[in-house]
């Protein structure tokens, strides 16, 4: 019993210390989940638990780097609860949040220490209330989708503190007030259709660039992006204030008032002459408010035959558009004095392409959930530029007239030769469905007889391929070995996404299907299409060892059985 009562202070200093150690042990990041799912979760959708928290990155929907959380993907789990204050906002590493197409109720909370975000989506729920101030200091933030709510109140000046904001979708609430100023030239996706917003829409380059389908159901907006007048500026004398204003008639007077009246007038001399200094003072007025109405009517007439003409010569530069010295594209310019005429015969090439699809029956099938900001008759006129060829087909650039830039890829009718109409439909609407970070978006599709197209993303920073080995264009640039470590991170995200989250495969894996968003960030391209095709004799034969023994097939449709572990 002494020995005993003797190690009773050693063994509570060793559970004291296993205690701080199990304590240091327990993810920083699980908590919050945790708290997250408790108030989000009331139905207990999500499979996140205490008993698991060690284990919390392997949770659906989380992702993590070195056992932090950089990015949630919760979408479609039917949540019925609030989005709670203090939960996932201090998750410090996170970069991308999707909580889009559940039934969260409540106000966005603060959101401000999340200063890595970069993707928000909390599109078709139930948010109330009007959108935190908090969203526009995170200025590492690209796409911010809060479409299909219930928000309100008004747009906040300081979203153009997002200076990299490149996606901006905040339809189908009811949000009131007026536009703000956007002047972001990264902004190529905006939606502000089915508010309540109202009065002139600023005519700023960036709000220029979009159709009146990014502004539509919203009564009160008027300007000249949206074809709508808007109400003349009331006159310095309305109605009501000339009828305050109306003089009195001076009551009536005797007849002995009026006839001592009268004989003062006539008999005084002096009353005369101030009776013709007021007419002529009178006819003075009335001639020069003439002569400055005829000098407005002049001024006015002249800016009117300016802006026509600046409208023709804006219609002739359109007209013209395939040729890039007149679209002003500066990259294009450069090539042209490096070497005029291959460009120029490119050029050719690249528009008798795309011409080839018009007159054909078929339509452009924009992916779910993304909004039909352009027409094919629209694409078919932009201003194209070749970029590449590889194994699927033939990619252009297209600047079209609204100014934004899509990635167009052409596939090789050949290579899909043996996909049906069905098939590849089919399989365009699974591609469709997939929104990554580390994933080129793909956005909308077109298929007609043996024509088929892809429409992506443009992103303006090339390849790996091209930085690593250089092009005509650029030089060949080393790379740090942290840059190299973020790639790969990137493009490992990227894949596993696809191959986790939806059984897919990429297929043609390749540091040209490998391009650098605004930030260098590693996308991947291309992906889940070599599915479709059947082998080429022109196949490097060398290349099948690298694909993976999914896609090796003996025919189209049956793969080849894996090799024995």
């Amino acid at each position: 019993m002494k020995i005993q009562l003797f190690l009773l202070p050693t063994i509570l200093l060793f559970l004291s210390v296993s205690f701080h150690s199990t304590v240091s042990l327990i993810p920083s990041d699980a908590p919050a989940l945790l708290a997250f799912k408790y108030k989000a979760d009331l139905d207990n959708k999500l499979a996140f638990s205490a008993n698991t928290s060690f284990r919390f990155c392997k949770w659906k929907g989380i992702q993590c780097s070195e056992k932090k959380v950089i990015r949630i993907v919760i979408e479609s789990f039917s949540l019925r609860g609030t989005f709670p204050a203090n939960t996932l906002s201090m998750l410090d590493q996170l970069r991308a949040l999707s909580l889009q197409n559940n039934s969260l109720t409540g106000p966005i909370p603060d959101l401000s220490p999340l200063i890595n975000l970069k993707v928000l989506f909390l599109d078709h729920n139930s948010f109330t209330g009007s959108i935190p101030a908090s969203i526009f200091t995170l200025h590492r933030l690209k796409t911010l989708d809060l479409s299909y709510n219930n928000l309100t109140g008004s747009i906040p000046v300081a979203i153009n503190g997002l200076n990299r904001l490149y996606y901006l979708r905040l339809d189908s609430n009811r949000i009131n007030g007026s536009i703000p100023p956007l002047n972001q030239s990264t902004l190529h996706v905006f939606n502000i259709s089915h508010n309540a917003l109202s009065g002139p829409i600023p005519v700023t380059k960036t709000l220029s660039r979009f159709k009146t389908a990014s502004f539509s159901d919203n009564k009160g907006l008027c300007g000249e992006i949206v074809h709508k007048e808007c109400r003349p500026i009331q006159p310095f004398f309305s109605p009501s204030t000339a009828a305050a204003t109306k003089i009195t008639p001076p009551p009536s007077k005797t007849p002995a008032e009026l006839g001592q009246n009268e004989e003062l007038r006539q008999g005084s001399p002096l009353n005369r002459k101030e009776n013709k200094s007021h007419k002529r003072s009178l006819l003075i007025i009335g001639v020069s408010t003439a002569c400055l109405v005829l000098l407005c009517s002049v001024i006015l007439l002249a800016l009117a035959s300016k802006k026509h003409r600046n409208s023709k010569k804006l219609g002739e530069t359109k007209k013209f558009a395939f040729n890039p010295s007149v679209s002003g594209n500066a990259e294009a310019v450069i090539r042209i004095e490096e070497d005029n005429n291959e460009l120029e015969e490119k050029v050719k090439r690249v528009q008798q392409g795309m011409q080839q699809v018009m007159g054909k029956s078929g339509s452009l099938v924009f992916c779910a959930g993304e909004v039909q900001v352009y027409t094919l008759e629209q694409l078919m006129r932009a201003s194209a530029e070749l970029l590449g060829r590889g194994t699927m087909g033939t990619t252009y650039k297209a600047v079209l007239d609204s100014r934004l830039i899509v990635c167009v890829k052409r596939l090789d009718g050949g290579r899909l030769a043996g996909t049906s109409q069905e098939e590849f439909e089919q399989h365009m609407e699974s591609v469709g469905g997939l929104r990554h970070p580390n994933l080129v978006p793909f956005r909308a599709y077109f298929q007609a007889r043996q024509e088929r197209l892809l429409v992506y993303d443009y992103l303006p920073n090339g390849s790996l391929s091209s930085l690593i080995h250089g092009s005509k264009s650029s030089r060949a640039k080393p790379l740090h070995w942290t840059s190299c470590l973020k790639i790969a991170e990137d493009v490992t995200q990227g894949l596993s996404y696809i191959h986790q989250a939806w059984r897919l495969v990429h297929g043609n894996l390749k540091s040209s299907n490998v391009l650098l968003g605004s930030d260098f960030e590693a996308c991947i391209t291309d992906y889940c299409l070599s599915v479709l095709s059947i082998p080429s004799d022109d196949d490097n034969p060398d290349s099948v060892a690298y694909q993976a023994p999914e896609i090796r097939k003996l025919n189209h449709n049956q793969p080849q059985p894996l090799p024995p572990s």
